[in-house]
């Protein structure tokens, strides 16, 4: 039960509860979805908003306004370890340091996930990810030629077989390296969604029945995300880069900071 003045993390999104999806538990699905930020809704940039009281949730006394809103994003990391059955006997590669690669990280190793490996082409990502719990970490380019050379160099890196991997980018080249570095009878989880259409090697996949899992956004992880954060067992502090006010001429600054990239991971408002 929540009262006036208790601080909540909001799940952004509000199903129809009535569909197939829904009443089957797997409301993300949901076609009549209303999702702060996707067109045609808009987005939460204001002092207060509506929301409905079951998406909203308590944070415990040791956990910031900050962490509560980094939820959000860890949601997309809990749920694609839920799909992909991540545990103390996974081996996890990640593809793609950016910001839903990192929060997988950390959901994997929450998980259990016992070795982890993650890429990307960019050192300053790479070095937050080492800073943060990866065993290896791995630089590659964004040359297509290179996939082959680059699958041994990733496969060695893991010094073991590559039993889950998470395309955290979704382009052609990481979603090639991920189906080619992971071991037979693995699973390649698409997280990241980058290009509407990809071409990549399916049918060598396939031989070595390699399964391919969709994930999208999340289903029912408020509670276990605030329940790592309050334990400990993840901590997402390090990956809030770039803080600002909330004035018109600041609300552009953080947006302009995070279209650059560079050393922005994630940029949090301050109201």
């Amino acid at each position: 039960t929540l009262v006036p003045g208790d601080r909540v993390a909001l799940e952004p999104g509000i199903s129809c509860w009535r569909c197939d999806h829904c009443k089957g538990g797997r409301y993300n699905l949901c076609p009549e979805m209303k999702f702060f930020a996707t067109p045609p809704v808009h987005g939460s940039l204001a002092n207060q908003v509506v929301h409905p009281a079951d998406l909203c949730f308590k944070l415990p006394d040791n956990v910031s306004l900050e962490e509560g809103a980094m939820c959000e994003p860890l949601s997309v990391g809990v749920h694609a370890c839920r799909r992909a059955n991540i545990g103390p006997e996974t081996n996890v590669l990640i593809m793609g340091a950016g910001p839903i690669g990192l929060v997988t990280m950390l959901a994997a190793r929450a998980f259990g996930a016992p070795r982890i490996v993650i890429v990307d082409v960019d050192d300053y990502r790479l070095s937050v990810a080492k800073e943060i719990g990866a065993d290896n970490i791995v630089k590659v380019s964004t040359n297509l030629q290179d996939i082959a050379e680059e699958v041994e160099k990733i496969q060695k890196a893991m010094g073991t077989g590559i039993d889950v991997s998470f395309d955290c980018a979704g382009l052609n080249k990481t979603m090639s390296t991920a189906l080619g570095a992971t071991c037979a009878g693995g699973k390649v989880c698409l997280v990241g969604m980058g290009h509407h259409e990809m071409t990549v090697p399916l049918t060598p996949a396939a031989v070595r029945e390699v399964d391919v899992v969709g994930v999208f956004r999340y289903k029912n992880t408020w509670p276990l995300c605030l329940e790592l954060l309050r334990s400990g067992k993840i901590d997402v502090k390090p990956l809030v880069t770039h803080r600002f006010g909330f004035s018109q001429k600041e609300v552009e600054e953080a947006f302009e900071t995070s279209a650059r990239g560079g050393t922005a991971i994630k940029v949090m408002f301050n109201l």
